[in-house]
C-alpha cells in the first residue's frame, strides 16, 4: 500500500464531502451505529453447547468502525455500553443474568467490553485505506474480531461469574464454537465496504 497516502479518509468523511462535518452529522452517524448494535443484539442464537450466543453484533461494530473511524466508532461503542450499563434492554437476551451492569459479570462481558477497542482498531485501519480492497477489508475486519476474542475469551476464563471457568474452558465456550462461523462472516461483510467505496466513486 502507497504510505504516502495514510490518511485518506472514512466512508463517512467521504459520503458528507470532506472531514470538516457538523457536529450534528457526527452525533447522527454515530447514534446510528449504536442504535444498530443494539438491534443486531437482539438477534441472538443460542448454541447449547456454550453460555455465549451466537450473534451479529460484531459485524455491526467492524463496520461501524471501518464506516466511522476510530474516534467516531469506538465513541459509538461507548455509548452503546452506558445505555446497556443504564439498564436500557440493547445487551442480547440472556436467561441468567438482566440487562444493567450485572450483564458484565456474565460469559459475554468481555466481548461486551472489546467492542470500542475493536471499532477503533478497524477505524484506525480504514483511516489508512484498508477499507478500500476486498483483501485488506479482510484484513482490518480480522483484526477487529481479533481483539474481540482477545478480550472476551480470558474474560470468560477468569472473571465470568462466578470465578470464571478457566482457560482451556474458555477456548471451547467462546473461541472454537465461533470461528468457522465468524471467518465466514468476515469474508463475506469485507465485500460490503469496497463495494460501497465503487458506489461512491473514491475507491482507489
Amino acid at each position: 500500500m502507497n504510505t504516502a497516502r495514510t490518511a485518506q479518509g472514512t466512508l463517512l468523511t467521504t459520503w458528507t464531502h470532506g472531514t470538516e462535518m457538523s457536529v450534528a452529522t457526527r452525533v447522527a452517524a454515530m447514534l446510528f451505529i449504536t442504535a444498530a448494535t443494539a438491534a443486531a443484539a437482539q438477534i441472538s442464537v443460542p448454541l447449547g453447547v456454550t453460555p455465549v450466543p451466537l450473534v451479529m453484533q460484531d459485524m455491526v461494530v467492524l463496520h461501524g468502525g471501518a464506516a466511522l473511524g476510530s474516534r467516531l466508532g469506538m465513541a459509538a461503542q461507548v455509548l452503546y455500553l452506558l445505555a446497556g450499563l443504564s439498564g436500557l434492554p440493547v445487551f442480547a437476551a440472556s436467561p441468567v443474568l438482566p440487562q444493567g451492569p450485572l450483564r458484565l459479570l456474565g460469559p459475554t462481558g468481555g466481548y461486551l467490553l472489546s467492542y470500542p477497542f475493536a471499532a477503533f482498531l478497524t477505524g484506525y485501519l480504514a483511516e489508512r485505506g484498508f477499507d478500500r480492497r476486498y483483501s485488506t477489508s479482510v484484513l482490518a475486519m480480522a483484526a477487529g474480531l481479533v481483539v474481540i476474542f482477545a478480550f472476551g475469551v480470558p474474560w470468560l476464563a477468569m472473571f465470568a461469574r462466578p470465578v470464571g471457568i478457566g482457560f482451556g474452558a474458555a477456548l471451547h465456550a467462546g473461541l472454537y464454537p465461533f470461528l468457522l462461523g465468524d471467518v465466514f462472516k468476515i469474508f463475506l461483510g469485507a465485500a460490503i465496504l469496497p463495494g460501497l467505496w465503487k458506489l461512491i466513486g473514491q475507491r482507489t
